[in-house]
């Protein structure tokens, strides 16, 4: 008797700490220090390209971007839809065999838990306040792998940093979020911002 009780409180305690990290918040991102004046930034995000001989996978971006990175005209945010085949990728030169490193911020304007949800054509990893909150590596039509949470401890501005390619065909690159607050919809240009040159 005493030996099946003590192994219903094992398994109850193993149930419940399951169940603590099922609940428990992500980890909370990192606020931009100090924070950006308005007057420093200067709408969009910036980005430069690569244009590998080949790219199918993202750290063959990373190593394209090492060597010959070129600045393009900055994006307005996360909102390219997927193109037709022959049109530039982003604000590329080319629409095939582009690496693209993305530098800004992006502007949350409350503390909690947010859903966000990145789509993709080809890779993309994407990392906000310190922390990779997405990566979808390889070759695949415009999609996103599903939302991730991110905690966010308080409002302003937040480092963004990410890798995208494109190799073959179409290109897109799209973001989502849904607030504390349950409300949901495309992340609007006007919460990015890049460092004026």
């Amino acid at each position: 008797m005493r030996a099946a009780r003590s192994l219903l409180a094992s398994l109850a305690l193993a149930a419940g700490l399951a169940w603590c990290a099922v609940a428990r918040e992500p980890n909370p991102l990192a606020p931009a220090r100090p924070q950006p004046e308005a007057a420093s930034l200067a709408p969009g995000l910036a980005v430069t390209y690569a244009y590998p001989h080949d790219v199918q996978w993202l750290s063959d971006a990373q190593g394209a971007l090492r060597f010959g990175a070129e600045p393009g005209p900055p994006l307005v945010g996360f909102d390219y839809v997927d193109t037709a085949p022959g049109e530039k990728a982003l604000t590329s030169k080319r629409a095939e065999h582009v690496a693209a490193r993305i530098e800004g911020y992006i502007r949350f304007d409350r503390p909690g838990v947010w859903q966000l949800a990145f789509h993709s054509n080809d890779g993309l990893a994407v990392t906000i306040g310190g922390r990779e909150v997405y990566r979808h590596d390889g070759r695949h039509p415009c999609e996103t792998k599903g939302w991730e949470a991110v905690s966010v401890p308080e409002p302003g501005w937040y480092r963004l940093e990410a890798i995208w390619f494109q190799r073959l065909s179409t290109s897109c690159l799209l973001a989502e979020w849904q607030g504390p607050d349950g409300k949901k919809g495309w992340i609007p240009n006007e919460v990015f911002a890049h460092g004026k040159p």
